[in-house]
């Protein structure tokens, strides 16, 4: 029965995080993206997001982010710099092709800065690419 279950695998969707400049807070900061790398629309786009460390946790948040046009990006979340060193977790699942697809995204601690940056695909910046 498990055999005949199929878990697509959701490709050319990525998170990142690129430090932008903020006005509110009149710095840098950095934001977490999901970039639509696709040649289709994905529809009902939620991001799950949390963080952990030794011994903290960050609250869970849920993101519900509707429907996405190809090679598009989608702001998620700010991400504070006091969780930077924590183990940031983000779970995608969306609708595409008429099936259910999910994937999880790392960024290991202290793996957001600058010294990490690469080119993106779709936005025409730099930031860092979640695993």
């Amino acid at each position: 029965m498990r055999r005949d279950i199929e878990i697509p695998k959701a490709e050319n969707v990525h998170i990142v995080a690129i430090k932008e400049w903020d006005k509110d807070f009149t710095g840098q900061q950095w934001n977490i993206y999901l970039v639509n790398d696709r040649e289709d629309e994905i529809s009902t786009v939620l991001v799950m997001s949390r963080g952990k460390s030794e011994d903290r946790k960050t609250s869970t948040l849920r993101h519900g982010l509707g429907n996405m046009e190809p090679r598009t990006a989608a702001k998620v979340e700010f991400i504070p710099t006091e969780v930077l060193g924590f183990t940031n977790e983000y779970l995608l699942t969306f609708f595409a092709e008429n099936k259910l697809f999910e994937r999880k995204f790392i960024f290991e601690p202290n793996s957001i800065s600058e010294e990490n940056v690469v080119e993106l695909p779709v936005l025409e910046s730099e930031g860092i690419l979640a695993k």
